[in-house]
């Protein structure tokens, strides 16, 4: 992998990488903070999962985590949200398929399946591409992500709960098979075949058995998202059913914007630090 950018922030550094990925079949970019901790040992991990239309750069700059992951001694592992380059299919009249939302799957479907992988991109190709290169502990890792991002956070997480000690998430679309987005991007990613759809949709995993220890989420009553799109109240009904700990916290006047991630996301990464200093 070669370090592109390096800058110093809160004692540590900020660093962007590019590599190619087997997985994905093209060249990928990525952002690490190593908190200042860093220098003199390895530190746990926290993966951060974005949504449509962002990149690795919007967390970076506008959620202000590298304060807290600072004053935790918390690695930020911030991975981008497709596959892209100009090899790499795209829907170009649509914010919501293609590059940009790769929607944390591995495709099927032409001619999306040779390089929408993000799934294992997450879960395999990164992790231990980083931890090999960085001063990262081994064991557990912490996952979260906002609304695309959040989805892929808890289907990563319920897939393998042994890799991930602790997930969270912003305004996840919690019920991908039953919004218009996952439905969009399933049906062209994975086939028209919903049975398939269920090994991404956390809903429907939770529904089949799938286990973490607990799940954090914030979600904001102004989210002009929250009807139509992102369906916590059955990933609520679900997790109830199967006695999953969910703590879903209901924001008063939030929406689905980085100004909404910024106010709490010191929160979700000290709930995290707890959960991997466990670990």
């Amino acid at each position: 992998m070669q370090r592109i950018e390096r800058i110093r922030e809160f004692g540590g550094y900020l660093s962007r990488y590019t590599h190619p990925s087997d997985t994905c079949g093209c060249e990928m970019t990525f952002s690490v903070y190593l908190p200042p901790q860093a220098a003199a040992g390895r530190v746990p991990a926290l993966y951060w999962l974005s949504g449509l239309t962002c990149s690795d750069d919007n967390f970076r700059v506008k959620a202000g985590a590298q304060r807290y992951a600072a004053e935790l001694g918390m690695a930020l592992i911030i991975p981008d949200t497709s596959p892209r380059g100009a090899g790499v299919p795209d829907a170009a009249d649509r914010y919501d398929l293609g590059q940009g939302a790769g929607f944390y799957v591995n495709a099927t479907c032409q001619p999306w399946a040779r390089h929408y992988r993000m799934y294992d991109y997450v879960t395999r190709e990164l992790p231990a591409l980083v931890e090999a290169a960085l001063p990262l502990a081994p064991g557990p890792r912490a996952i979260s992500g906002h609304s695309m991002g959040g989805h892929g956070a808890l289907v990563c997480a319920l897939h393998n709960p042994e890799q991930y000690c602790s997930v969270s998430a912003f305004a996840p679309i919690a019920n991908p098979s039953a919004c218009p987005w996952g439905e969009g991007c399933f049906g062209a990613y994975l086939g028209e075949d919903r049975g398939t759809w269920r090994a991404y949709d956390a809903t429907h995993l939770i529904e089949d058995g799938a286990r973490v220890a607990e799940i954090l989420i914030d979600q904001g009553t102004d989210d002009e998202f929250l009807a139509e799109q992102l369906k916590p109240q059955n990933l609520r009904t679900a997790c109830q059913a199967q006695d999953v700990v969910l703590t879903l916290r209901m924001q008063d006047g939030y929406d689905h914007s980085y100004h909404f991630i910024a106010t709490f996301i010191g929160e979700h990464l000290a709930w995290h630090a707890e959960r991997l200093g466990r670990g």
